[in-house]
C-alpha cells in the first residue's frame, strides 16, 4: 500500500494493528542517495525478526585465564 505522506503510513499500520491487538516498530528505512530523503520505511509486529544488533568485538575472542 502507497501513502503519499509517511507519517500517515505509520498512523495506518498502527491503528490496525491497535485493532488487531497486536503492537508495531519501525524496522528499517531507505534513503535515496541523491538527496537522503526516506522513500520507504517498513512497519512490522513487534514479534516480526530480530533487531539488528551493533557488532562490537565478534572477531575478538576471550583469553582464557592461566591454570
Amino acid at each position: 500500500m502507497k501513502f503519499d505522506i509517511l507519517q500517515q503510513g505509520i498512523s495506518f499500520y498502527e491503528n490496525c494493528a491497535r485493532v488487531s491487538c497486536f503492537d508495531t516498530r519501525l524496522y528499517s528505512t531507505k534513503k535515496r542517495k541523491s538527496d537522503e530523503k526516506i522513500y520507504l520505511n517498513y512497519c512490522v509486529c513487534n514479534k516480526e525478526g530480530f533487531r539488528e544488533t551493533p557488532r562490537l568485538h565478534t572477531d575478538r575472542k576471550k583469553k582464557r585465564p592461566i591454570t
